[in-house]
C-alpha cells in the first residue's frame, strides 16, 4: 500500500511542465507576443511570418479558423496542409506532407521542426477545459520563432510561463485599425434596426423568437449559432456578407467572436448574461466579461469591412448602462488558478475534466482495452444531445465486439437518407447527426481499421451541411411550425400555477433561461420565450427517492443525456442480439442498472 502511495505522489506530481518537451528546451526559441484587440491587425502580421518562412505551423482554436489559414496560404502559393480532429487534408497529390499546416490547437505537433509557429487567441489558456492545448503548444512546440496572438492581459502570464524556459518575450503592441462607439441609446425595438446590424445573444430560444420577429417585419435575416456546421456558418456569413444580397440583418451568438469575417456596422447585445463553467466544472450563469464583451463588440466596424466604423449598444434600454460600465473597464490580468488535487506549479491548473469522466461513466462496463477507453473518453462530443449521447455508446459497443463500423452500419443508425427539417426539433436532431458523423471521423483518425468508410462519410456529412442550410434559410417557417407543436402540449397548462421554468414541447428546460432570475423566479420577464409559444410551468423539485441518479440509466435520462426513448431503443437492440454480444454490453448494462433496484428487494 505504502509502495502504491509513493508511486500515486509520482504520478500526481505535475510540477514543473516546461521539462515535458526536451526537443523545445534543446533550442533557443525567440517569443514574440502580438497583443491588442480585436480588429488590430496582430493576428495578419504574426501569418504574414508563418508564410514568409521555409515551414510553419499555425494553431488556432476553431476549425474554421484553421480552415481559413489553409486557405489563404495555399491561395498566396504557399502549400500547406490542413489537420483537425476530424480531418486531414494533404494538398500535395502525392501524397507527401507539406512545409507548412494548419491545424486546431489540440492537434499540433510537439515533436516535429518548424521555422515559425503562430498560436492564436493565446488569453484561451486561461479555459479551465481546453487550456491545456495552449500551455502544452507554448511549452512544447519546436519552432525557432513563436508568434503568439491574443490579449494584452495574457502578456504576464506568458513572460512568467517563458522565464520557466529562460526564453524572452518581444512584445509588439497593436491598436484598433478603426473606431468603435458606444451609442447612448438602445434599440428597443426590432422597427429601428438598420442594414448591417447584428443581434447577439446567449440563447436559442432568443435566436430562434428574434429571427421570426424580424422577418415578421419583411427583413430578411441570418442565423450563427455553436451548433450549426462549419459549412452552414460559413454559408450564412457569405448570405449577409453580399452586398448584391437581400439579407442585411445578423442574429448570433457569441460564435461570431472568432473565426468569422463579418460585414457587420452595429453590435446588439440582446442580453449581457451568459452560462459559463467555473474551475470546479460547475455551470454558472452572469454577466459577461470585460475580454467578452470586447471580443463580440469588435467584430463591428472592422478594417476590412464594407464599414469603417463600429458601433454598440444593447436591446433593451436598462441594459445600456450596464454595458458601458462593463466595457469601460480595463481587462484584467489572466490569473493563475491553482487546484489542490494534484501537485502544481502556481502557474498552471488542473484542467476541468467532467466531460471525460462523463464519457468514462457511459461507457465503464463495455469491454474496452485500457488504451481503446482512454481514447474513447477524450472524444470531443456534445453530451446535451441525447442522440449523440446514445451514437457514443453504439460506438462503442460495436467496437468491443471487433466489427468494424461500416458505412452501412452507419447509415442505418442515423436513419441516411434524412429529408430538409419540417420544425426545430428536426433541425436539432440533423444538428445532433451532423456531430455524430464528426464523432465517426475523429474516431477514425485514430482506429483506421475500425472506422473503414472515412471517404464516404465525409461525403453525406457535406450533403447533410446542405440539409441543414435548407432548414437554417427556411428558420422562420420551422418556427411556425415548432409553435403549433408547442401550443397544443401546453394546452391546459394553469397560468395561476405559473413559479419558474420554461416548457420546450413537453419538458422543462432550464438551460435556455437568459439570466438566474429568469430561471427560477416567475416575476422577471422570459425574453423571446412567448413568440414562441413557450409557457412557464412549475419546474418539480420533489424527485423521488429512486429518481435521484441512484443508477447510471437513471441519472443519464434524468439529466438529459439520454431520453426514455433511447434508452429503451438501446435496451431492444440488446435483448434482439443478445447472442451475439459479448456479456458486458451497453445496452445489457443500462438493463441492469434499470432493474438493480427491484433485485435488491426480492433478496
Amino acid at each position: 500500500m505504502l509502495d502504491c502511495m509513493e508511486d500515486l505522489r509520482k504520478i500526481s506530481d505535475l510540477r514543473l511542465p516546461s521539462n515535458w518537451y526536451p526537443e523545445a528546451r534543446a533550442i533557443q526559441r525567440k517569443i514574440v507576443f502580438h497583443a491588442g484587440p480585436t480588429n488590430s491587425g496582430k493576428t495578419h502580421h504574426a501569418i504574414q511570418n508563418f508564410l514568409a518562412a521555409k515551414s510553419g505551423v499555425y494553431c488556432g482554436p476553431l476549425k474554421l479558423l484553421a480552415h481559413e489559414i489553409y486557405q489563404k496560404s495555399n491561395d498566396a502559393g504557399v502549400p500547406c496542409d490542413l489537420v483537425t480532429g476530424e480531418e486531414r487534408t494533404i494538398v500535395d497529390p502525392d501524397g507527401r506532407q507539406s512545409t507548412h499546416v494548419a491545424c486546431t490547437i489540440e492537434m499540433c505537433s510537439v515533436t516535429t521542426p518548424y521555422e515559425i509557429a503562430v498560436i492564436d487567441e493565446i488569453q484561451m489558456i486561461r479555459d479551465p477545459s481546453r487550456g491545456w492545448a495552449w500551455t502544452r503548444a507554448l511549452l512544447g512546440l519546436c519552432a525557432e520563432e513563436i508568434h503568439i496572438c491574443g490579449e494584452a492581459a495574457a502578456v504576464n502570464l506568458v513572460m512568467e510561463l517563458m522565464y520557466d524556459t529562460g526564453e524572452e518575450v518581444e512584445v509588439e503592441s497593436y491598436k484598433r485599425l478603426t473606431p468603435m462607439t458606444i451609442l447612448d441609446s438602445a434599440l428597443e425595438s426590432l422597427d429601428n434596426l438598420h442594414p448591417g446590424d447584428c443581434i447577439v445573444c446567449f440563447s436559442k430560444t432568443d435566436i430562434y423568437s428574434l429571427s421570426r420577429q424580424i422577418e415578421a417585419r419583411g427583413l430578411e435575416c441570418a442565423v450563427i449559432y455553436g451548433s450549426l456546421p462549419p459549412g452552414t456558418k460559413l454559408a450564412q456569413a457569405k448570405k449577409f456578407n453580399d452586398p448584391e444580397d437581400s439579407c442585411k440583418i445578423m442574429v448570433a451568438t457569441d460564435a461570431i467572436g472568432m473565426g468569422l469575417n463579418l460585414s457587420i456596422k452595429r453590435i446588439i447585445f440582446n442580453s449581457l448574461v451568459k452560462p459559463s463553467i467555473n474551475e470546479k466544472g460547475e455551470k454558472e450563469m452572469d454577466r459577461i466579461t470585460t475580454s467578452q464583451a470586447l471580443q463580440i463588440a469588435g467584430r463591428a466596424g472592422r478594417f476590412s469591412s464594407a464599414f469603417k466604423e463600429g458601433e454598440v449598444t444593447t436591446m433593451h434600454r436598462d441594459d445600456l448602462p450596464v454595458l458601458q460600465e462593463i466595457l469601460s473597464r480595463t481587462v484584467e490580468p489572466i490569473e493563475d488558478i491553482f487546484v489542490s488535487l494534484s501537485q502544481v506549479d502556481g502557474l498552471y491548473f488542473v484542467c476541468n475534466i467532467d466531460d471525460f469522466k462523463f464519457l468514462a461513466d457511459m461507457i465503464q462496463h463495455i469491454p474496452l482495452n485500457l488504451r481503446v477507453r482512454y481514447i474513447f473518453c477524450t472524444a470531443p462530443i456534445n453530451r446535451k444531445h441525447p442522440f449523440v449521447c446514445t451514437s457514443f455508446l453504439k460506438f462503442a459497443r460495436q467496437f468491443s465486439r471487433n466489427e468494424p463500423l461500416t458505412f452501412d452500419w452507419l447509415c442505418r443508425h442515423i436513419n441516411w437518407p434524412l429529408t430538409p427539417p419540417k420544425n426545430i426539433k428536426d433541425l436539432v436532431h440533423l444538428e445532433a447527426v451532423h456531430d455524430v458523423l464528426d464523432l465517426y471521423l475523429w474516431l477514425s483518425y485514430r482506429f483506421m481499421d475500425m472506422f473503414p468508410d472515412v471517404n464516404l462519410v465525409r461525403d453525406i456529412q457535406t450533403e447533410l451541411d446542405s440539409i441543414i442550410q435548407i432548414g437554417v434559410k427556411n428558420i422562420t417557417r420551422l418556427i411556425r411550425a415548432s409553435d403549433s407543436i408547442s401550443t397544443a402540449a401546453t394546452a391546459g397548462a394553469d397560468d395561476a400555477s405559473v413559479q419558474r421554468g420554461i416548457w420546450t414541447n413537453g419538458k422543462i428546460n432550464m438551460e435556455d433561461a437568459n439570466t438566474p432570475d429568469q430561471a427560477y423566479s416567475g416575476s422577471r420577464r422570459i425574453r423571446g420565450s412567448k413568440a414562441l409559444g413557450y409557457r412557464a410551468v412549475v419546474c418539480k423539485t420533489d424527485v423521488p427517492e429512486r429518481a435521484a441518479g441512484n443508477t447510471l440509466s437513471e441519472r443519464l435520462v434524468q439529466q438529459g443525456h439520454l431520453t426514455a426513448e433511447l434508452l429503451q431503443q438501446l435496451q431492444d437492440e440488446w435483448s434482439a442480439s443478445q447472442v451475439h454480444v459479448p456479456r458486458n454490453s451497453a445496452a445489457q448494462d443500462l438493463s441492469k442498472t434499470t432493474s438493480k433496484g427491484s433485485r435488491k428487494k426480492k433478496k
